[in-house]
Formats: structure tokens, sequence, C-alpha cells
């Protein structure tokens, strides 16, 4: 049966449950040593991270994908023509390998300025990989024409209440591991991730700090002025967060469920990957590493005795990247 609901609810998140068992590597947890990070924001609290950026395709976002392909195959409303989606990062490789895992086919439109890796990564899962334009925007105008006229299911990660509920499996897994769990604090772009661990939190008594870069706050500059703002686009060291808006759920529900929202530079989350590093030998890519950014450069500081979990998603980096230095990047 088509899901209806006019926003995301935890049920959506529990028929996501058992709609993505099995189809993705469970949550790993690991706690940060006392001491082992410095920072005025670890104090005494307890602070486990939540490796995501372990998941297939490298990110949280292969449990949305994962929601919404096997959910629409279910209902019979997954067409023939498959999907489409206009993201070269983490989101298109998550669709492109739900895509490849349920026999589903996917074109993904990217800039042509594209990397060459991301295209490969994207062409090794089988995607139909079509360059158009130059900009962002551009390639999601033909991406839309191209679901209009194939009629394949256009996809946004952002908007989409079945992809924000998959997200949203992640919060259910980390409060089964860590029952009195406090906090939870999840990097924000577009909104959709937010959208789905904000929801599951609330659920649990969980309260939800959502980090964002300071060039790209969308949320945090909506809670102030109310409506989904638009933002210029600046090169920022967590590019996978360089969304022109927060979407209009993920503004929802952080108002309906009280999130609080925090600001970080391209500094401090070159600080966070490096200290990763140097505690856990972690690499992930900058945006992976925004959310513990907040909570070391003491944005966010828990009261003594906290249990806060920091979700870590995005392993979208070239291998030979040194873990933690920060490139320059033309302003």
């Amino acid at each position: 049966m088509a899901r209806t609901h006019q926003a995301l609810s935890y049920n959506d998140i529990r028929d996501a449950v058992d709609c993505i068992a099995g189809a993705v590597r469970p949550v790993t947890l690991a706690p940060v040593d006392p001491g082992a990070i410095p920072s005025s924001g670890v104090g005494q609290c307890q602070v486990w991270l939540a490796l995501e950026f372990m998941q297939f395709s490298g990110s949280v976002k292969l449990r949305g994908a994962q929601n919404l392909v096997s959910t629409h195959r279910e209902d019979a409303t997954l067409p023939t023509a498959g999907l489409t989606i206009a993201c070269a990062g983490n989101a298109g490789l998550a669709c492109a390998w739900a895509a490849k895992t349920t026999a589903t086919r996917a074109a993904v439109f990217v800039p042509a300025t594209t990397p060459t890796r991301r295209i490969d990564e994207l062409q090794a899962l089988d995607a139909d990989v079509r360059r158009a334009g130059v900009l962002q925007s551009e390639a999601e105008a033909a991406c839309r024409d191209y679901a209009a006229s194939s009629g394949a299911l256009l996809v946004d990660a952002s908007q989409d209440r079945l992809f924000a509920a998959g997200l949203g499996t992640l919060m259910v897994e980390i409060h089964q591991q860590i029952p009195d769990l406090d906090t939870v604090m999840v990097a924000v772009g577009s909104g959709g991730l937010l959208t789905g661990i904000a929801t599951a939190a609330s659920h649990f008594g969980v309260r939800t700090v959502a980090v964002e870069h300071e060039d790209h706050c969308g949320l945090h500059v909506a809670l102030e002025l109310g409506p989904v703002v638009e933002i210029g686009i600046d090169l920022i060291a967590a590019d996978t967060l360089e969304a022109r808006r927060v979407s209009a759920m993920a503004l929802d529900a952080a108002q309906r469920f009280d999130v609080r929202s925090i600001l970080v530079s391209d500094n401090d989350i070159a600080a966070a990957r490096k200290a990763l590093w140097e505690h856990r030998r972690l690499m992930v890519e900058p945006a992976g590493a925004t959310a513990l950014a907040g909570l070391l450069t003491g944005a966010y500081t828990p009261e003594p005795g906290e249990n806060v979990c920091v979700v870590l998603s995005g392993a979208n980096i070239d291998q030979w990247s040194p873990p933690f230095r920060q490139p320059d990047y033309p302003r």
C-alpha cells in the first residue's frame, strides 16, 4: 500500500526498519576514550561515534535509497524505466547501489565538472551516468526532463519521505545499542538525514543537535527567519553539504522536535578530521567529520554525565588524500 503521510512519522521509520533489514550494514558504535580528544566540548561525559561511513556505498544515504527502491517495488509503483537522480555524491552512489542490488535501472545526472573518480564509481555500479551542463542546477533540470520523458522515478533525497524514513533507521539502531542516550549530533546539508534522525530521536526522548558549515547554514537561517530560504554557494571543505536550501521537511522536523542548530568552519572540520585520524586512524570526508567538529569546538557542550552520539557518515574521499589537510579553496 502506498504511503500517504504528509509529514514523516516514527511509524514510517519503523516500516523502513523492516523494509531494509538485511540489505544494509548495522551501524558500528565506537566509544571515544576519555581524554583522547582534548576539547572544551568533551568533558565528563560519554561520547560515541556512529561509524556509518562504513555503510555500503560509503554513507548513511544507502539506508534512504534502499528504503525508497524497496518500498516502491513492494507497492508496485517503481516504473519500468527505474529511477533517476541528479547527484554525483553520496546520494547518487546510494541510489546506484540500491538500484543494482534490486535489478533496477538508475540514471544519474551530473555536471560536466564532476571528477572522473566519481563517474567511475557510479559506472561501476552499472548506473547510466549522464553529464549535463556545468552547474548542479543544470544537471537537476536535465534530470527532471528525463524523468518526465522516460517515466523514471525522480528522486529528491532531501524531500522524499521514504528516503528520510530510511535514514531514520540509523537512529533506531543507535538507540538499541545505547538505550540511555541523551543527545545525537548530525551534520546537515539539505536536511534529509536530519529529518529522519530528529523524528526517531524525538520518539526516544533524545535531543538532536544539527551541525552546519557556517557558509552553508540553510537550516540555521530558516530557523531564525521562518521560511525555507535559498543561500549562495561557495566552495567549502564539506562539499557534500553544499545545498542551496534546507528542505521544508527538515525545517518542519527541526521546529517540531526542538532541534538545536550550531555552526562550524572549514578549520573546525579539518581539526575534527585530524582528531579522528589521531584517535582511531579513521579517514572520513569533511562532511563526515562536521558533526564532531560541533562538539570539539565547544559549540555544543554536553553536561557532566551526558551520553552523546556523533554520526560520522561519508567515505567519499580519494584514498591517497591526507586525512586532515585543508586544501586551498578559491573564495
